[in-house]
């Protein structure tokens, strides 16, 4: 009964992830479709156990409401290591599975979950601690979802952890005006004063020039980590490309973004699902990212 049980219950977990991601963060999702098929349905819980994470600061604004939650998932995590299958979320019993098939390490977890207490916080002081933040959250996601696809080489993680900080900070970017209206805000707090400027500034409307040049620093360093990840592309497994296709949506963008002076709100940064695909084929195709 409970071989059947799970047999019953798998597909309909893995549609509710796949659906999830698909929705809420579609960038991973298009990058998860290269992903075989025997392990794309648990990326696919991965991300949407991402989503659940990333989506705290939006559905509870005090800090100690947020803790709760992160401690909610914490546990659940834990409880999944220990051999416990969660029930009644289907994206923490997808998790557990994945956990289980793929023998996840715990320690990713933990920084994810750690990292994230940042939403609550100030904005960050420096860029340095800016890019702590995207290892933190997307770098240690991202080595989760390599041993999903069973890639272990040191080239291949070393190339995805630096194409998740460069997509994570462009992310930040094309993300202020979404979070300026939360008053959130993750720019560097001395590259603003550098401009003059507070956090005050950007959460007004069209950003001024001084703010797009904070912008432009940021998106520089960004630049700076999807080259250093396409040096390696030579030296990397080909299983490694559903994570670092991700890699060139971030290029996309940053086109996109200097076309716009470095203005996050411009339509100009809006690319269509077809425009992606078609680019991600033709990388995908060359074997490259």
């Amino acid at each position: 009964m409970a071989e059947r049980e799970r047999r019953e219950t798998a597909p309909r977990l893995a549609g509710h992830a796949a659906a999830a991601v698909r929705q809420l963060d579609p960038d991973r999702w298009l990058t998860a479709l290269f992903a075989p098929d025997a392990r794309r349905a648990d990326l696919l819980a991965l991300y949407a156990f991402n989503i659940e994470i990333a989506r705290i600061p939006e559905q509870v604004r005090e800090p100690a409401l947020g803790d709760i939650r992160r401690q909610w998932w914490r546990d659940t995590v834990a409880a999944a290591f220990a051999g416990q299958a969660p029930r009644g979320h289907p994206v923490a019993e997808a998790l557990q599975r994945a956990i289980r098939v793929h023998d996840l390490p715990q320690a990713p977890f933990t920084r994810l979950l750690e990292a994230r207490a940042a939403d609550f916080g100030p904005p960050p002081a420096r860029i340095e601690d800016l890019e702590a933040y995207a290892q933190g959250t997307a770098a240690s996601l991202s080595a989760l979802a390599l041993r999903i696809l069973g890639v272990a080489d040191a080239p291949s993680q070393t190339a995805a952890e630096a194409t998740a900080i460069g997509f994570a900070l462009i992310g930040l970017i094309r993300a202020v005006p979404f979070h300026a209206a939360a008053r959130r805000l993750y720019l560097p707090q001395t590259l603003l004063a550098a401009q003059g400027l507070d956090a005050e500034a950007a959460f007004g409307g069209a950003p001024a020039p001084a703010l797009r040049r904070v912008i432009e620093q940021v998106a520089d360093r960004a630049a700076g980590y999807l080259a250093a990840a396409r040096s390696a592309r030579g030296e990397v497994s080909r299983a490694a490309l559903p994570v670092l296709l991700l890699g060139t949506l971030a290029e996309l963008y940053l086109k996109r973004l200097k076309q716009s002076g470095f203005d996050p709100a411009s339509p100009r940064l809006a690319v269509g699902i077809p425009r992606k695909q078609i680019t991600l084929l033709l990388r995908a195709g060359l074997g490259r990212f």
